[in-house]
């Protein structure tokens, strides 16, 4: 694996970078130093809220890509590089459609703050890890204005108890499982695909320059846009089939250990 040819890295936050406790090792900030004086460009993408990714990276924040909300808000300091929202009749759609379903909470994502039902006083303390800004309302249709993603939560599983109910949406949006609890609503040019394409062509960055580490199906589009892809160790079983390497877990130093590789060589 030659990786003499590498100028920029980007990896998923939650079950990739952060460990299971959602934090950012001191070995990674050690080594983006490495990455930093080689010239590197570090990329960081997530389903989180902007924000919330700029709290886990905050000593290296004016060094680093932000790609947020799965790729549907992309900053860079305070430059914003791309915006792909979700359109206001769909996001009604949406709401209308899941209003029944059990044990869910629906989360409207904008670029600056979330919103979730004053009925999901529950759910909001989990809420907390993931987006550091949030109001609650009483009816999410309300809200007017620009929605980037909905994202829906299930205490239990995803996949199993949102996805077979809304499936049928992939026809026109981008409907991803992000994580075991997590699932995304979005336009379908929202993901991480689409966004790390933008900022490749923004760098003049080719594929065989790009390593990309990821752990869930909102990461496959991304991995599919780098030569050195790496599945986590606890990836999801869909991206070990599409990635084109592996590492360690999330909790054995996976990113860590590679990016080792990389500056050594």
């Amino acid at each position: 694996m030659d990786l003499s040819k590498i100028k920029m890295v980007v990896t998923d936050m939650d079950g990739t970078l952060l460990n299971s406790n959602h934090e950012v090792s001191n070995r990674f900030f050690e080594l983006h130093q490495g990455l930093k004086d080689r010239g590197i460009q570090f990329v960081a993408a997530s389903g989180r809220q902007y924000d919330s990714i700029i709290d886990k990276l905050s000593p290296i924040k004016d060094d680093i890509i932000v790609i947020a909300e799965n790729g549907g808000f992309v900053m860079q300091q305070d430059k914003e590089l791309l915006s792909t929202p979700l359109p206001l009749p769909i996001k009604n759609d949406i709401l209308n459609l899941i209003e029944n379903m059990e044990d869910i909470h629906p989360v409207l994502c904008t670029k600056n703050k979330a919103y979730l039902l004053n009925t999901s006083t529950e759910f909001a303390d989990k809420l907390k890890e993931f987006y550091s800004a949030y109001e609650m309302l009483n009816d999410l249709r309300d809200y007017t204005g620009e929605v980037l993603k909905i994202a829906i939560y299930h205490f239990k599983s995803s996949e199993d108890y949102i996805y077979p109910h809304v499936k049928h949406l992939e026809q026109n949006i981008k409907v991803k499982v992000s994580g075991l609890n997590w699932l995304d609503l979005s336009d379908v040019n929202a993901h991480k695909g689409h966004a790390l394409k933008k900022v490749q062509e923004l760098y003049h960055i080719l594929p065989e320059e790009t390593m990309v580490f990821g752990d869930y199906n909102n990461d496959l589009e991304m991995l599919a846009m780098s030569k050195y892809s790496f599945a986590m160790e606890n990836a999801h079983e869909n991206v070990k089939k599409i990635a084109n390497y592996s590492t360690d877990s999330n909790d054995n130093f996976g990113v860590e250990r590679i990016l080792e590789k990389l500056i050594k060589n």
